[in-house]
């Protein structure tokens, strides 16, 4: 981890040393455009300081190309800049199809972490250096800001929605994390540690950390002891949305738009169940809303990603 002293962050992923080059190469664009302008600002000054009778009998001498060049040249870099930025930025927003997903809930003042497995930590976050990590992050309360420098990376986790963010840490070690967006009285204490551990030895962290259920199994459990199957069970007799296979999958509603069921789709069913109403369904379904909270939220969420065609129980 990073001393207090420490004027640059570690890097521990191939992604935070892209930020790094990316930042050092704009700074010397920089520097190149502007230290010119600077230097003859300052030799004309001391050149000139006394003054002397200017002399306009003299033709106007031009140089087209290099007027155009100075323009040209510097535009040119400022775009391939540009691409190089849009490229950064837009990855951040495709993880992999096989990434490790592990849900994530903010409240002041602390991290909760939510591994599939159903492990759980507070303020401390492992993961396995050199897979995917998908986080699906959601607030109880305020606005907040989860950052670790070590990647170079920071994402608002605002209420009412959820944000994703995906990485991969490929050089273990013990890192620092935090919130930085003020949420309050006690912002400055919620901080945490990013640990990235081998393979093997992550493994044996879930071995030791292990749990009765996993997080879709707690979901399942919500699922059916919040009475979600009375009307979603396979011998329901209302008439409900199927949700077998629902994940991933387009949903038409009412007006004749589509949608997909991703998290936020399943997140509003549940709590704003009359935001997008599923075409051919009364609309019926009760809000949950002050019933659950985002972590109750998340686990019957996990559980209805993980059905398949024919696996809802009653």
């Amino acid at each position: 981890m990073s001393g207090p002293l420490s004027l640059w962050p570690d890097q521990a992923s191939g992604y935070s040393g892209e930020i790094d080059l990316f930042v050092i190469a704009f700074t010397v664009l920089i520097v190149a455009l502007s230290a010119p302008v600077f230097i003859v600002i300052i030799l004309f000054a001391a050149k000139y300081r006394r003054g002397r009778p200017a002399d306009r009998g003299h033709p106007q001498d031009r140089n087209v190309w290099l007027e155009v060049s100075w323009s040209i040249i510097p535009f040119l870099a400022l775009i391939g800049f540009f691409v190089w930025s849009t490229d950064l930025f837009a990855r951040l927003y495709h993880p992999p199809r096989d990434a490790l997903e592990i849900d994530v809930v903010a409240r002041q003042w602390m991290w909760k972490f939510q591994h599939p497995d159903g492990q759980g930590e507070i303020n401390e976050l492992h993961v396995p250096a050199g897979e995917p990590v998908k986080l699906v992050m959601a607030s109880q309360d305020v606005i907040h800001s989860l950052y670790i420098p070590a990647l170079r990376l920071k994402q608002d986790v605002v209420p009412g929605r959820y944000a994703t963010l995906w990485f991969n840490a490929d050089k273990p070690g013990t890192y620092r994390l935090a919130c930085a967006e003020f949420c309050g009285t006690d912002h400055s204490v919620m901080v945490g540690s990013f640990v990235v551990q081998a393979p093997a030895e992550y493994a044996r962290w879930l071995q030791r950390s292990t749990v009765d259920r996993s997080l879709a199994a707690q979901g399942a459990a919500l699922f059916r002891g919040r009475g979600c199957s009375g009307c979603h069970g396979p011998a329901s007799t209302v008439k409900a949305p199927p949700l077998e296979g629902l994940f991933g999958k387009p949903v038409a509603l009412d007006g004749g738009t589509t949608v997909i069921a991703d998290e936020q789709y399943i997140r509003d069913s549940i709590l704003l169940p009359q935001k997008q109403i599923a075409s051919g369904y009364p609309a019926i379904m009760p809000t949950f809303e002050n019933v659950l909270s985002e972590e109750d939220v998340l686990k019957i969420v996990a559980y209805i990603k993980s059905l398949g065609p024919g696996d809802l129980t009653q």
